[in-house]
């Protein structure tokens, strides 16, 4: 995974034409169809500029003072030639030679002292002020934040390696079966038919690969396409030639704001199994009154992230993200409404091919244990491999 210096070191010589035409010809491929990856070369860009002035300015500054000192040199020796001793013992007053040249070097500078300086300490406030704004950009960038934990769970290695040892001595015979854990888990969940699927961004962060697991435990490879870390969104690809597609979703997704006190309701993977849980909406609001969040009275735990939020009518309303440390069963979810206009905005650049929303609602009107029947062949265990 790239650092910030590899992705600093990459744009320079970038700009420097020092990249060879595929390199370079990939990164603005890139540049065009990831919005992230745009704004960190935008940063790097205005922050090298603020450098480059700062710079220049440094260097009008040294050559100024470089001129006056010479000047002050070659008074000092016309003076030192000029001085006259009279007869008291007292040297002469020395007369000041000022050349044309200097008198106009310092009115030059006692006219633009004030400027200079003001221009010299805007530029050094700008060059801070570039720093911190990256820096709070960058805070802004990582999804856990102080008294808010994300749900990513972590997957127990020994007890799938003693099951794996186990098969292996009860199979006589048999070769042991190679087993690779994963490092993360959490969930995921089918935002079209032909492949592609939603979950937080937290999960899927610093994977080299991703693969995604259903309730008939078969497996697939998946590709993030797309991540929105503000609001804690990532869309994925199934990669796998085996795979012949969803079929029909039978959830909508909901644009607009749910209703405070609606009853909803999640299925994820806390555990290998699904587990279903219920609650209510209790804010419009996320952590923090984070206006892209609601706040949900459902007890979620590590490993239920990306998982989907329905309300009772069977539309998808969010995607569960996190919860509040230092409160009881306070949980979070992105509003779909937002996943929505991620959905848009990619359309618009052409960066998902060929997708198509679900139209219709076949769980509305349905009870709550059938809607789950019809919702739980979508929903899916994200393993994260680092």
């Amino acid at each position: 995974m790239m650092t910030e210096a590899d992705y600093y070191a990459l744009f320079e010589a970038y700009q420097h034409g020092e990249l060879a035409a595929p390199a370079r010809t990939d990164l603005e491929r890139r540049l065009s169809a990831d919005p992230v990856l745009a704004q960190r070369y935008a940063d790097f860009t205005d922050l090298t500029s603020t450098l480059s002035s700062y710079g220049q300015r440094l260097s009008a500054r040294r050559k100024l003072r470089a001129i006056q000192a010479d000047l002050d040199a070659e008074q000092a020796v016309k003076l030192a030639a000029d001085d006259e001793v009279l007869e008291t013992g007292n040297p002469q007053m020395p007369q000041l030679h000022i050349s044309r040249t200097e008198q106009k070097l310092r009115e030059f500078w006692q006219g633009h002292r004030a400027t200079m300086m003001v221009a010299a300490s805007v530029a050094v406030l700008a060059v801070f002020t570039t720093l911190l704004g990256l820096e709070w950009w960058k805070a802004r960038q990582q999804p856990t934040q102080y008294g808010y934990t994300m749900l990513r769970r972590d997957v127990d290695r020994i007890k799938r390696t003693q099951r794996v040892m186990n098969k292996a001595i009860n199979q006589i015979g048999a070769a042991p079966a190679s087993i690779n854990p994963g490092k993360f888990s959490g969930t995921g969940f089918a935002l079209t038919s032909d492949g592609y699927l939603v979950t937080s961004y937290h999960v899927i962060q610093g994977a080299d690969s991703v693969l995604i697991e259903g309730r008939d435990r078969r497996r697939f490879r998946a590709e993030p396409v797309f991540s929105d870390v503000a609001h804690d969104l990532a869309i994925l690809r199934i990669k796998d030639r085996n795979f012949t597609g969803f079929g029909r979703l039978p959830y909508s997704f909901k644009r607009g704001t749910a209703e405070l006190g609606e009853k909803i309701y999640t299925l994820g993977y806390p555990r290998e199994d699904q587990v279903y849980n219920d609650g209510s909406l209790s804010a419009r609001t996320g952590f923090e009154g984070d206006s892209a969040f609601y706040q949900i009275s459902i007890p979620v735990n590590p490993g239920n992230s990306g998982g989907p939020l329905l309300d009772d009518r069977g539309n998808l309303i969010g995607i569960i993200s996190g919860r509040q440390m230092d409160v009881q069963s306070a949980a979070f979810a992105t509003k779909s409404s937002y996943l929505m206009k991620l959905v848009d905005s990619l359309s618009a650049m052409n960066t998902l091919q060929a997708y198509s929303l679900p139209r219709t609602n076949q769980l509305a009107g349905s009870s709550r244990p059938q809607q789950i029947r019809k919702l739980q062949d979508y929903v899916f265990v994200v393993k994260v491999y680092e």
